[in-house]
């Protein structure tokens, strides 16, 4: 069986540039549909969190006016959500063993705004992704998950992922939820100064990019093809136990 670890926020506020608190958390279509998907293709799924927090739920990503299907959609992931028991207890990031992660055969960052305030500072994160990245193992995010991807560096101080095809929410995309001169940094900004080769398409369309072991979706459209290609390479790459 395929094992995958999703490494979630358990930020529900964001520090905004001007020292005032936006509520914020964990982009529910992010994770539920990816989380969905991992278990209709028969992985084990476990969750992990900065200190082992139940994962708050960005309250504006439950609203008609972000869900793409309105109410039923949102009611969906409500049931899904409230079902998930190990939602309620995931692992601390910073408590898992090198033996733990090496068990693990991929990760997976969803997004919503918390991962810029813990994940994207987060050593421990850095470390597991390190060691994954050496591993050749998946790693996967959607959206402002690729913010918990910053803190991997290599010991002469270069970014892990220097050079990797990847995407994430764009400035514009940022920037037409308002928040583009208010957040505490610009995501497709820090990427492409640290080595990214940065990959957008249109705003709030599905766009998807697979580059090697790595599987990135720009925005909560791409949920469903971020997690689609993440299953396809870990099915075609990891050996059945």
């Amino acid at each position: 069986m395929i094992r995958l670890l999703m490494i979630v926020t358990g930020a529900g506020r964001l520090t905004l540039k001007d020292g005032s608190i936006r509520r914020t958390g964990c982009w529910a279509e992010e994770f539920v549909v990816p989380h969905e998907l991992f278990i209709e293709a028969g992985f084990e799924v476990k969750l992990a969190t900065p200190g082992g927090v139940e994962p708050p739920i960005d309250p504006e990503s439950m609203t008609p006016e972000r869900v793409t299907g309105g109410m039923p959609i949102i009611e969906h992931f409500k049931a899904y959500l409230s079902s998930l028991e190990d939602l309620k207890f995931p692992y601390a990031l910073e408590e898992l063993s090198e033996q733990q992660i090496d068990a693990y055969d991929g990760i997976f960052l969803p997004g919503g705004h918390g991962p810029m305030e813990d994940l994207a500072h987060s050593k421990p994160l850095g470390a597991i992704l390190n060691r994954m990245q050496g591993a050749n193992k998946l790693i996967g995010a959607v959206c402002h998950g690729p913010a918990g991807f910053l803190p991997a560096t290599r010991e002469d101080g270069t970014w892990t992922f220097q050079g990797y095809k990847l995407t994430a929410f764009t400035n514009q995309e940022e920037g037409e939820v308002g928040l583009a001169d208010k957040v505490p940094f610009l995501l497709e900004t820090r990427l492409r100064e640290l080595g990214a080769n940065f990959d957008s398409g249109p705003p709030w369309k599905p766009h998807v990019i697979v580059d090697r072991n790595m599987t990135t979706g720009q925005n909560p459209t791409s949920s469903y093809g971020v997690a689609h290609e993440a299953i396809e390479w870990m099915s075609a790459q990891v050996a059945p136990r």
